[in-house]
């Protein structure tokens, strides 16, 4: 049976072509039936965790005092997103950015708040490919914003620690949230780079033992993951930068030196990638290399077996033409002899092959 990979779902961006800047439309595959929100409110001594629906969004007023985080898992109702730009006072082209999924990596800075676009990769094992989701997040004076396409869980952790209080979230700013949330998708990367490692070598071990056609296909298809890795990871690494240099001063001195070591993670995220590119190049060739090493044997083979036969057809030649005295012809054995001096000859230079190790399949 044929092996057959999935398609990857097309991201229509032709479908907004003009159209004014700001109008609000969803670009992308819909990953969530409905859109869930949910928000979090803390303080140094406690935290307040709500779910919120999209009819509270249209009179949600922001709070005095507390540091809030909302967090949307699904981006297809644009009306919804209007009212949370509405709350929070977003630009129109922000609101267009996070419903247009296929975003570059990037940031931009919008007077009060920041705007930084993210993409967080993982494994889908029904699928069995290298699945991706726009995460556009929004760092305001006292309020963190993340829009996620579906919920992965991927910042359990993070509100895991307001719960408990650990590490000194609570009682630092909203920017050591935004960089907490940095951390947990740059660490992402490393799940996903250490799943195509392993892969990696699963693959190697069976090329080393015998290449197929289904192995060629999944060598090309973890080539064109790293890829859309490699894509992803780059202008992260220059985000990152970016927000070491703390050019727009949204980050406190403090939570840059832990900025310093997310972007000291990114680094390390490249360094591993290009580690994996090149195992699949160096993979390639021993594709290829296996497949020519069996074409030469299976050539060899049929060149013993034509070398076997080639004394036997020189001797039915000789015995075949039309002279009139041709040794054996007349002896009532002569068939015999022509067959045994076959066998013999072909005995001799199976002994003679096997010596040389020409029958050997090594």
């Amino acid at each position: 049976m044929k092996k057959t990979f999935p398609k990857r779902p097309r991201k229509l961006s032709s479908k907004k072509i003009g159209m004014a800047p700001g109008t609000l439309m969803h670009v992308g595959e819909v990953k969530t039936k409905h859109p869930v929100i949910s928000l979090t409110e803390y303080d140094a001594k406690h935290v307040i965790e709500n779910t919120l629906d999209a009819a509270t969004m249209r009179d949600f007023e922001l709070p005095t005092k507390d540091k809030i985080w909302l967090n949307v898992h699904g981006l297809q109702d644009a009306q919804l997103i209007a009212d949370i730009g509405h709350a929070f006072n977003l630009h129109p082209l922000v609101m267009e950015d996070i419903l247009h999924t296929n975003q570059r990596p990037k940031i931009d800075t919008y007077g009060d708040y920041l705007y930084i676009v993210a993409h967080c990769f993982h494994h889908d094992k029904e699928q069995n490919t290298l699945a991706s989701e726009q995460i556009s997040l929004i760092l305001g004076k006292h309020f963190v914003l993340t829009f996620q396409e579906r919920p992965t869980g991927s910042f359990e952790p993070i509100r895991e620690r307001l719960r408990t209080g650990r590490m000194h979230i609570r009682e630092a700013g909203s920017d050591y949230l935004a960089y907490a949330l940095l951390d947990v998708i740059v660490d992402r990367y490393f799940i996903v780079l250490e799943q195509m490692g392993d892969e990696c070598e699963t693959l190697e071990e069976k090329l080393l033992r015998k290449p197929t056609t289904a192995l060629l296909h999944n060598i090309h298809q973890l080539k064109r993951e790293s890829m859309e890795l490699r894509r992803s990871v780059w202008p992260l690494r220059e985000m990152i930068n970016t927000l070491v240099r703390n050019d727009s001063h949204f980050f406190t001195a403090d939570t840059v030196l832990f900025l310093h070591d997310v972007y000291d993670h990114s680094v390390h995220v490249i360094e591993s990638l290009e580690a994996i590119r090149d195992l699949l190049g160096h993979m390639l060739d021993i594709y290829l290399s296996g497949i020519s090493n069996r074409v030469n044997m299976e050539v060899r083979a049929l060149t013993v077996v034509a070398m076997l036969f080639m004394p036997a057809m020189l001797i039915a030649g000789i015995f075949g033409m039309n002279f009139e005295v041709t040794p054996w012809l007349a002896d009532i054995d002569g068939f015999w002899w022509a067959l045994g001096t076959m066998a013999s000859i072909a005995f001799i230079m199976i002994l003679i092959f096997w010596r040389r190790q020409l029958l050997s399949r090594r």
